[in-house]
């Protein structure tokens, strides 16, 4: 797992929101915002996907964890509509993981970042989301990132 310190700059997101247990229904979601961006000539060679939960599954219960699945846009690119939302991601330090882009990865990832974060004598910032960023680019080449916000 490779690792760097990035500093993310704020984001004009479109999402769909997906409510239930984390897994197969964010899959679900993932592929119908593709659909969405495809039909309005956003997912290019250099679209960034965003994927972020909202919750921490430890302390809500599953039916109720949300995720949001985002298209990062310009401001000519989108307007709010009934089918997807708009919304922002806060900018700032981020402690970037480049990962393999398959199932299994993800959850080792995700037991090992917050370990590693310590190790390194970083601080979760607990304000701002943690980030699973699908670079179209990246993705192609079978990997992604997840962005950890720290201070």
């Amino acid at each position: 797992m490779e690792m760097k310190i990035e500093t993310i700059l704020p984001y004009k997101i479109a999402y769909i929101r997906h409510v239930g247990p984390y897994g197969t229904g964010n899959e679900q979601t993932m592929r119908k915002l593709k659909i969405w961006a495809a039909s309005k000539d956003l997912y290019q060679d250099n679209t960034i996907i965003l994927g972020i939960a909202r919750d921490n599954p430890e302390t809500t219960r599953p039916e109720n964890c949300r995720y949001d699945t985002c298209l990062v846009v310009t401001d000519s690119d989108f307007t709010q509509n009934e089918e997807v939302a708009s919304g922002t991601v806060e900018g700032g330090r981020y402690l970037v993981f480049k990962i393999r882009h398959t199932a299994d990865a993800v959850i080792k990832a995700w037991q090992e970042i917050f370990p590693e974060l310590a190790k390194q004598g970083y601080h979760f910032d607990e304000t701002r989301p943690v980030l699973e960023r699908y670079a179209v680019g990246m993705v192609i080449d079978h990997f992604c990132e997840i962005c950890v916000p720290v201070r």
